[in-house]
C-alpha cells in the first residue's frame, strides 16, 4: 500500500485590503494554475457528507486532531470531471485522496444511496460506501466559492496558495449539479481566505510574502462555518 504523504496546509482570513497586496506578492513569484480560467480563477463546488451524529462537524467544533471528511467536487458547473475525495488531518497536517466517479453515481450518492457500480479502483468510494451504511453517512451542506489558485515550484519546494471568495453555504443538496444553488455567504463582504499548501518546507521566498502586519494564520474551515448555522437552527 502506497504511504500517505501529509502536507502542512495554514489559512489566513484576508481583508479586501491585504488579499490586493498579497495577490499581487503571489503574481510575482508564481504561476497561476493552468485550469484556470481568462480571469485567473474558476468556481469550485463541494458536497460534504456528516453522519447521523454530525460526528464531522463536532469533530472539526472540537479540535479533533485525527480526523476525516468526505466530499464531492465539481468544477464550474461542469459534470465532465466529478471526484470524490477524503480528506484527513493527523497532527496539524492534511492529506488528500480521491477517485474519480460518473454522473449516475454522483446521483445516487446525493440521494444518500449507495452506487452498485463500485469499482476496485475507488477506494475512496469503498470507504464511503462503509461508513453510509454502518455511520448513516448522508451529503449534507453545498460549499460553493471562488478561487485563483498559484503554484510554486523550484527545486524541492512544491506550494500552493489560494485565494478563495464568495464563499457560499447551501443547504439543498439536490441542486449540487443545479446551475446554480441558493446560499448564504459566510464571510464579511470583502473578506477573503488565503490557503497555502507545502509539502516539507516553505522556502524564505514564500515566507516573507506572508509577513504582512495583520496577517494571522487560522483555523478557519469553509466546511465547519457552512454548516454551523445549519446545524445551530436544528438544536
Amino acid at each position: 500500500m502506497e504511504e500517505k504523504r501529509y502536507r502542512h496546509e495554514y489559512k489566513y482570513p484576508l481583508t479586501h485590503g491585504q488579499a490586493l497586496i498579497e495577490n499581487a506578492k503571489i503574481n510575482a513569484v508564481a504561476s497561476r494554475d493552468s485550469h484556470t480560467g481568462a480571469d485567473g480563477s474558476y468556481q469550485i463546488r463541494s458536497l460534504y457528507f456528516d453522519d447521523y451524529q454530525n460526528s464531522c462537524y463536532m469533530s472539526n467544533e472540537n479540535g479533533v486532531d485525527e480526523r476525516e471528511k468526505f466530499r464531492i467536487r465539481i468544477y464550474n458547473h461542469s459534470t465532465e470531471r466529478i471526484t470524490l475525495e477524503c480528506k484527513e488531518k493527523y497532527r496539524g497536517m492534511t492529506h488528500k485522496s480521491s477517485s474519480p466517479i460518473t454522473l449516475s453515481q454522483c446521483e445516487k450518492l446525493m440521494r444518500g444511496e449507495i452506487p452498485s457500480d463500485i469499482t476496485k479502483e475507488q477506494r475512496v468510494l469503498h470507504r464511503l460506501a462503509y461508513l453510509m451504511a454502518v455511520r448513516l453517512m448522508r451529503p449534507a451542506v453545498i460549499v460553493e466559492y471562488e478561487r485563483i489558485p498559484y503554484v510554486y515550484r523550484m527545486q524541492d519546494a512544491n506550494v500552493r496558495v489560494t485565494f478563495d471568495r464568495k464563499i457560499l453555504s447551501g443547504s439543498d443538496v439536490r441542486a449540487f449539479l443545479d446551475e446554480r444553488i441558493a446560499g448564504r455567504g459566510i464571510l464579511p463582504v470583502g473578506t477573503e481566505l488565503m490557503e497555502v499548501k507545502f509539502d516539507s518546507f516553505l522556502p524564505d521566498e514564500i515566507y516573507q510574502i506572508l509577513q504582512l502586519e495583520g496577517l494571522k494564520a487560522s483555523t478557519f474551515s469553509k466546511y465547519y462555518l457552512c454548516r454551523k448555522f445549519q446545524v445551530r437552527q436544528k438544536r
